[in-house]
């Protein structure tokens, strides 16, 4: 009985203060949530496709351009990059908050890279696009693979900025996965990951740009706090549980494309293994052009917005060229 009431003793206190604990994670984040959509409204339009709510930026009028960020982050990406204006003047720029990042809805489901490659294909065919030039960052770039295996007619070429394209063992992978575990995940994100991930974020951005320094444009205009709330946690949590296993299907088809592709990259990538995926890509892929920036990381359209639009620019001339050749 002593033992018993022992027990007691120190469990319910225990469970008490947890409980209070955790209470107090879940207002804070719910807090921080409003605050950061407050500062952060959405700056595009909507559309729905498939009973999925999406958030796209349109800017710039002629051939349309589509522009994919990575995990984690959302349309502002891109626009704080200044990227945009420059492409804006010449081409038709779309930008779409992928599935639980920004302000597009993610319902519960696989979100693998050909999924998301299905709803790309059907927004962008509301929007009346019939033909692009895909451009993919990051996780974004086994999105922009997967349309152009899925939909060849869609995507004239590719630009894949600093992907992961082959599997491998990473740490990373398995210290961002939690949160996208069903229930225990949930709970998690709702509580104590936005605490977590307010600390450790300024550290995660710093290795994302590393060697180089996080550009002062990106320190003040990016909106960090929108990257944890409880969603946007768990899209870039099942992402990253993703990233390895999707690899290895889609490795097996890189060869059946036949479009022009420029493969950029920052040489010093310490996100993504440069020699291990974008230079072997390179090697599989006859028609693909390879640029390393030397001293640059993985943040490549940030830290080296003119090679990136060059990239582009050649995209879309390789992508005329073989037009012209098509019809002759």
């Amino acid at each position: 009985m002593r033992r018993r009431s022992n027990t007691r003793t120190w469990l319910v206190p225990t469970l008490l203060g947890s409980a209070a604990a955790l209470g107090a994670s879940a207002l804070y984040a719910a807090s921080k949530t409003r605050q950061a959509e407050r500062r952060t409204p959405p700056v595009g339009d909507f559309i729905t496709v498939e009973g999925v709510r999406l958030h796209y930026v349109e800017r710039g009028q002629g051939e349309p351009l589509v522009l994919i960020h990575g995990n984690g982050t959302m349309i502002q990406d891109f626009l704080v990059s200044g990227i945009v204006d420059d492409l804006a003047e010449r081409y038709r720029v779309i930008i779409i908050d992928r599935p639980g990042y920004g302000y597009s809805d993610r319902p519960r489901g696989l979100w693998t890279p050909r999924a998301h490659a299905t709803l790309y294909q059907k927004a962008l065919q509301q929007l009346g696009v019939s033909q692009a030039v895909v451009l993919g960052h990051s996780w974004g770039t086994l999105v922009a693979v997967a349309l152009a295996l899925q939909a060849p007619q869609l995507v004239r070429s590719l630009v894949l900025a600093s992907g992961y394209y082959y599997p491998t063992l990473r740490a990373d992978v398995i210290l961002a996965s939690p949160p996208a575990i069903p229930v225990i995940g949930d709970v998690l994100r709702y509580t104590v990951s936005p605490v977590v991930g307010r600390l450790l974020l300024p550290g995660m951005i710093k290795g994302m740009f590393a060697p180089a320094e996080v550009p002062e444009r990106f320190d003040r205009e990016f909106p960090t706090d929108m990257m944890l709330r409880p969603l946007q946690l768990r899209a870039s949590a099942e992402d990253a549980a993703m990233m390895t296993p999707v690899t290895v299907e889609l490795q097996e088809h890189y060869r059946d494309l036949t479009l022009p592709v420029v493969i950029i990259t920052g040489a010093d990538d310490q996100i993504a293994d440069v020699g291990r995926q974008s230079e072997r890509l390179h090697h599989e892929l006859p028609d693909s052009e390879f640029i390393a920036v030397p001293g640059m990381g993985h943040m490549i359209h940030h830290l080296a917005p003119d090679d990136v639009i060059a990239a582009i620019d050649r995209a879309f001339e390789s992508a005329r060229g073989k037009s012209v050749l098509k019809a002759a």
